[in-house]
């Protein structure tokens, strides 16, 4: 993973399974409330059964006519809190989400080839990441597949994601009120190319910024978004 430049490592903090903590019934209507107020119906949700650490269920919410595209977004994420360090005005609790192309294949056939599912296992990788290494993600954090970067899959021009605020929303979207005082951050993950990730870690972020800002990349992924670099 990186925040500024250059890359931070994590020593795993379980040596094995450990149960998932579900997210409190509350929690999970309030996080549903807020899906069908900024994002549409949910047309079908992945479930995990039996979970390492937290459920990353994965909702998809269908296209409509205010956002003609689909949203992946992870719930069970905020089942936990990070260890966000003293100093920043974050919430402890997240979840994430990414939003795809309304023809992108999503059926149990399609996502298990890795040209069309790596989304949504990224989704569930980077949510997991805070608990399985003791840390947590926050806005341009950024996570590389692998050192060096590599594509996700054979194809696939993208080899790691940065956390960033959603553009296609209001701003009180970008915030789940789970209630007695409780904020969720909604953050997007936003796909880089190898070139991408490495101006990140060499340069820093606001140099990635400036790239992003200069091609007008959002959370919805362009999957022939050229490199910026």
């Amino acid at each position: 993973m990186t925040e500024g430049s250059g890359y931070l490592y994590h020593q795993s903090q379980h040596d094995g399974f450990v149960a998932a903590e579900p997210l409190r019934d509350e929690v999970a209507a309030a996080i549903d409330r807020h899906v069908e107020e900024f994002f549409g119906p949910v047309e079908f949700v992945w479930h995990e059964i039996a979970s390492h650490l937290i459920q990353a269920h994965v909702y998809v919410v269908e296209p409509t006519e205010r956002r003609p595209y689909r949203t992946l977004m992870t719930v069970g994420m905020s089942a936990l809190p990070m260890r966000v360090p003293d100093g920043h005005e974050v919430s402890p609790f997240a979840e994430l989400m990414i939003a795809l192309p309304a023809d992108w294949p999503l059926s149990d056939a399609s996502i298990r080839d890795e040209r069309y599912g790596w989304p949504v296992r990224v989704l569930k990788e980077v949510a997991r990441l805070p608990f399985q290494y003791g840390t947590w993600i926050g806005e341009w954090h950024s996570v590389p597949n692998g050192d060096p970067a590599e594509p996700y899959a054979q194809g696939v021009p993208f080899a790691g994601v940065v956390v960033t605020p959603m553009l296609r929303v209001p701003a009180e979207a970008r915030t789940i009120d789970a209630g007695g005082g409780t904020t969720i951050d909604l953050l997007a993950l936003v796909p880089l190319h190898p070139a991408e990730v490495a101006l990140k870690v060499q340069r820093g972020t606001d140099a990635l910024i400036e790239v992003m800002d200069r091609g007008r990349v959002t959370e919805l992924l362009d999957p022939a978004r050229p490199s910026l670099v």
